[in-house]
């Protein structure tokens, strides 16, 4: 492997690891598909319909926030959180190109065995 490979690995893995974390719990993929409908929520509307507290859902937001896939805004005196689905995008891309990487592979092993 390069230099520059190891580089843009390393670049990768401290851009996507935080997302692949948030994104690795099932309460936080939960408010993550709350959240994907469009429409801004506060912490007590995600915690309605739920056995969660308002402290629970407030962490798996931080968390979801750290990873850049939740924003929050402020009106009035509560926060509202919204989904932000560019890392989500970026992570697609990244994976889809992962994926091609591992067919040239699959490829060239074939080529190789069946020479």
């Amino acid at each position: 492997m390069s230099d520059r490979s190891v580089s843009r690995a390393a670049r990768d893995r401290k851009v996507y690891a935080p997302v692949f974390f948030a994104l690795g719990d099932e309460t936080r993929l939960w408010l993550v598909a709350r959240l994907s409908s469009g429409t801004p929520q506060s912490i007590a509307e995600l915690t309605a319909g739920s056995s969660l507290t308002r402290q629970a859902i407030t962490k798996h937001l931080r968390v979801l926030e750290d990873a850049g896939l939740v924003r929050s805004m402020r009106t009035g005196r509560e926060s509202r959180f919204e989904f932000e689905p560019k890392p989500v995008k970026q992570l697609k891309a990244y994976l889809d190109q992962v994926s091609e990487q591992w067919d040239q592979t699959l490829g060239r092993l074939k080529s190789f065995v069946e020479r």
